[in-house]
């Protein structure tokens, strides 16, 4: 029984390793930190190019949206071009009942040089235009409570800053859906405005300027 606890703990440590590891070995979407409070952070992103399709609210691919995206980049496109996967899966309206969007990011070489077009009407490319996004980073399962508290948490803290939003919320998710919750990386993001800056301070008179 003594050796429990260090199995459960070689376990861990080997389940984090190899997350961090497999996690790496996607082309993550850039972007720059302006301010980390804790869980808490303000980014500005550039444009991005999604592969994007419709999704049922809450239903965190579940209803089809994934493995239309999956389809769109494993080669089912005009082009029949494979497309590597990237990270975050972005989703708008994950924690709701409307109707929202899931976005694979598209890698920048493939975005910049032009993506192959999507078949059908069902995924599209689009423009997720940059910005200033405050952000809230946690684990586990993205279910509905578990968005619903980020949520709450993401607001009061951007109310205590004095800042304002400018859109919806999305969530944002890193792992494939194997990962154990603890594991997880999840993220919402609310894009906010930017402040504006103040005007460049007038120059002070030297001394005895005045004759």
């Amino acid at each position: 029984m003594i050796y429990l606890p260090l199995v459960v703990i070689v376990l861990i440590i080997g389940s984090l390793a190899w997350n961090l590891t497999a996690r790496a070995a996607y082309e993550t979407a850039e972007y720059r930190v302006v301010e980390t409070d804790g869980k808490f952070e303000i980014r500005e992103y550039p444009d991005l190019m999604l592969a994007s399709t419709p999704m049922r609210g809450g239903s965190q691919g579940n209803d089809g949206s994934f493995m239309r995206l999956f389809r769109y980049i494993s080669g089912g496109n005009e082009a029949e071009q494979k497309v590597a996967m990237t990270t975050p899966v972005f989703m708008e309206g994950a924690g709701t009942e409307a109707e929202g969007q899931m976005g694979f990011v598209l890698p920048k070489e493939v975005a910049s040089r032009g993506a192959p077009q999507p078949l059908g009407t069902e995924v599209r490319l689009r423009r997720r235009e940059g910005g200033r996004f405050a952000v809230i980073r946690f684990s586990g399962r993205a279910d509905e409570k578990t968005l619903e508290q980020a949520e709450r948490q993401l607001r009061d803290w951007i109310n205590a800053k004095g800042l304002t939003t400018t859109g919806q919320i999305e969530s944002a998710g890193y792992d494939p859906p194997w990962t154990p919750g603890l594991l997880r990386r999840n993220e919402l993001l609310i894009r906010i405005q930017a402040a504006e800056r103040s005007a460049e301070p007038q120059a002070a008179e030297p001394p005895g300027a005045d004759g």
